[in-house]
């Protein structure tokens, strides 16, 4: 029975979690948290918005048309491929064509002086840009009219140096979507908080970034991140070194994810995992600790199946369901309330892919694979050699142990 008790201690301990997440969102949803940045007067500083596209992500032209209607006085926007071959060159040509006096740009320009696929769209793209105010916003987001003017608000405080968002996942139609919309609005949006609020430590997601040029060229510009996987996270780190703060605002901007497959769920989080290995080191560990549904379910697998471990895990599970459902009514994420009773099997799915990154340094993105270090710091991945891989695993395992210890 001691091992049930000490996984009822660990499962206690991530309900705890659970409740400090709620805390930490009710915070950032309140109408009026942002209204520290209201002192100071807007000047409404011209913005260029910079948009790496590459593929047809769900919604697309819906997406991109929203940003031609923002409720701002000037911006311009500037859409970036690597060449005429990719499906999205054909979206945002009729996004041009449908908004003919709206400041439009269509970068085509193969980039390869990184190994970020990303970065390697934005390089061209911030060559281009003519305004002071960069913003960075990935192409699987939708917003609304008053984004621009919502977040810019925290760039007339000069001792601002990057803003992000809160992102919501909506639109799910198919399991996967559904499965990674309840991750998006219950684990990252309950992290993000719970970082910003309580630890005090900048979180930047990249799907939504502000900046001056001044910061970024300060830190290297985008050429300094180029072989970095988490590129959004070193900018705000750098960013942040320089004495600027890093503002999380609670404008809610919109990520659509409608007809995914399980399989690029799973996928998507291994690789998020692996990058969160290699940025947090030892701090990993907390997040499976943190996972009060999956920890309540081994007592199942490693013990005799009891009435007291049915009961614990049925418990925790019931919790969870309560937790994402109220969290999501406050991100107003527009999900059919049934959906919520997958949350469970959704942990259990995380639960799982968690150990992926301790056995594996290797990401796929973009059609490309990688090899993942310290900090994700990108390197090629080799086609041969194979034979190395054992040896590699057990090196970046000590190595991530060791770098905890610093």
């Amino acid at each position: 029975m001691i091992i049930f008790w000490i996984l009822a201690g660990i499962t206690l301990f991530g309900i705890i979690g659970y409740l400090l997440q709620i805390a930490a969102v009710r915070s950032y949803t309140a109408p009026l948290h942002s209204g520290e940045s209201m002192r100071f007067p807007r000047s409404f500083s011209p913005v260029s918005i910079l948009k790496p596209l590459k593929g047809l992500d769900d919604g697309l032209f819906d997406n991109l048309e929203s940003f031609c209607n923002l409720d701002y006085p000037a911006y311009e926007l500037i859409f970036a491929l690597q060449n005429r071959n990719d499906p999205a060159y054909k979206v945002v040509g009729k996004i041009k064509d449908k908004y003919p006096l709206k400041d439009i740009t269509i970068v085509v320009e193969h980039c390869n002086e990184g190994l970020n696929p990303k970065v390697n769209n934005l390089i061209p793209a911030y060559a281009r840009a003519k305004y002071d105010l960069i913003l960075i916003s990935d192409s699987n987001v939708r917003v609304e009219a008053d984004y621009l003017g919502e977040i810019s608000r925290h760039m007339e405080d000069p001792s601002v140096g990057l803003v992000s968002n809160l992102i919501r996942g909506m639109s799910g139609r198919s399991l996967g979507a559904v499965m990674e919309n309840l991750h998006l609005n219950s684990f990252i949006v309950g992290s993000v908080c719970f970082l910003d609020k309580y630890l005090k430590m900048p979180c930047v997601i990249g799907k939504s970034m502000l900046m001056r040029k001044t910061e970024l060229e300060a830190i290297g510009g985008f050429r300094s991140v180029k072989d970095f996987l988490a590129e959004d996270y070193i900018i705000g780190e750098r960013i942040h070194r320089l004495g600027k703060r890093v503002v999380l605002s609670s404008h809610l901007i919109n990520n659509i994810n409608e007809y995914w497959g399980i399989k690029r769920f799973v996928n998507r989080h291994t690789r998020w995992g692996k990058l969160r290995w290699q940025i947090g080191g030892a701090k990993y560990i907390s997040e499976l600790a943190g996972n009060a549904v999956f920890i309540s379910f081994m007592p199942l697998v490693l013990m005799p199946i009891s009435w007291l471990s049915l009961l614990l895990a049925a418990t925790v599970s019931a919790l969870k369901i309560a937790h994402d459902y109220y969290i999501g009514k406050k991100l107003c994420a527009d999900m059919n309330p049934l959906l919520y009773l997958l949350s469970p099997i959704k942990d259990l799915i995380i639960g799982v892919a968690w150990f992926v990154p301790i056995l594996s340094s290797t990401v796929a993105w973009r059609g490309n694979r990688y090899i993942i270090g310290k900090d994700s710091l990108l390197s090629p991945y080799p086609e041969k050699g194979r034979a190395v891989r054992g040896p590699r695993i057990v090196t970046a395992i000590r190595t991530r142990l060791a770098w905890s210890k610093t």
